[in-house]
């Protein structure tokens, strides 16, 4: 049995719950979520608390519990409070700017990057440089975060390009010159 599964899920003030045989719906104060249920679990509210239990003891439902219940309290997590990612630029020209619903990059190609932004997700820029993505969906904060990070991955010998800010660039040192 899944040790995460077992845990309820609190419903926050200020997120309303809509739940149905097929899917639950989520609404708070920084977005609406929705999640179609697997057919392997229940799911129930009771006492303010979302439980959920697999529909019986075979494999897939066992693995499956545990998956929904995580996945339904990243929802309520992020109908009431909302998840951020921070990416910085790093290099010599490199910019950002955000236009409306598009963010223009400037990573050292001929042509500046436009990465229109989903429905649910904000971007700011600070100081040109340090990006903050935010919105209500996690997975979908972590798809974007990593489609801008994937235009110009961090390399190795000189640190330039798009990185998370809380990630580790292991340097390497180059190519040693006239050594004999």
């Amino acid at each position: 049995m899944s040790r995460v599964g077992k845990l309820p899920v609190k419903v926050t003030s200020g997120v309303k719950v809509n739940l149905t045989p097929t899917e639950i719906k989520f609404e708070g104060p920084k977005g609406k979520l929705q999640f179609p249920l697997p057919q392997e679990v229940t799911v129930t509210l009771e006492n303010e608390e979302l439980t959920v239990k697999p529909r019986d003891g075979f494999k897939k439902a066992r693995a499956m519990y545990g998956t929904t219940r995580a996945i339904l309290n990243n929802m309520m997590v992020g109908c009431s409070s909302g998840f951020t990612k921070e990416l910085d630029i790093i290099g010599v020209g490199y910019r950002a700017a955000v236009k409306g619903r598009t963010l223009e990059l400037n990573l050292g190609f001929s042509h500046p990057i436009e990465h229109e932004l989903p429905a649910g997700i904000e971007a700011k820029v600070e100081k040109n440089t340090h990006l903050v993505l935010t919105g209500a969906d996690k997975v979908l904060l972590g798809m974007v975060a990593a489609k801008i990070r994937s235009y110009r991955p961090p390399e190795p010998y000189q640190g330039k390009g798009v990185k998370y800010s809380d990630e580790r660039i292991i340097r390497k040192q180059g190519k040693a010159a006239g050594a004999k």
